[in-house]
């Protein structure tokens, strides 16, 4: 399985979290780098990926994306990395000050939306601030997707009978 191409972009998706907008209120999102070794970046060109349950934490005023699986490379060897490993997270000092703020004051969290690569080849992340969904809000919102599917499909079959 190799990563997909978006076309609108120029990107190349290697890993999305599609958990994150059922789990979480999505307020704002950004962009950051990420360190990787040599191996990471191979298996991410394979698209060997998945961030279900990951999310960026502070640790020294600097920012680690935590629980992101990046497969071994196969043909790694001795050399290959730890799956699970914590990942720093490039950003600029003004844009971390910023973030640390609204974690702690907002009672916000981090999780990442996207993992991919941007049109130079660099591997990026695309992160948002979020705070957590109530049941009874995740409920409303599958209710609300419902609705809209049965209206859509309503529509279509009353425009081929109109026809």
């Amino acid at each position: 399985m190799a990563a997909k191409e978006n076309q609108s972009d120029g990107h190349t998706i290697v890993a999305k979290n599609r958990k994150a907008w059922h789990n979480y209120h999505i307020s704002d999102k950004f962009e950051a780098g990420i360190m990787l070794t040599g191996t990471e970046v191979k298996a991410l060109r394979l698209g060997h990926a998945s961030m279900g349950d990951a999310y960026a934490v502070e640790r020294d005023g600097e920012i680690f994306l935590v629980n992101a699986h990046i497969a071994e490379y196969a043909a790694g060897g001795r050399y290959n990395h730890t799956p699970l490993r914590a990942r720093k997270l490039l950003l600029r000092k003004r844009e971390i000050g910023k973030l640390i703020g609204r974690m702690r004051r907002g009672g916000m969290t981090m999780v990442p939306l996207s993992l991919y690569f941007n049109e130079r080849g660099r591997a990026k992340i695309e992160l948002a601030l979020a705070s957590g969904k109530r049941k009874y809000d995740k409920r409303a919102a599958q209710k609300d997707k419902d609705w809209n599917r049965d209206k859509q499909r309503l529509l279509r079959n009353r425009n081929r009978d109109d026809s």
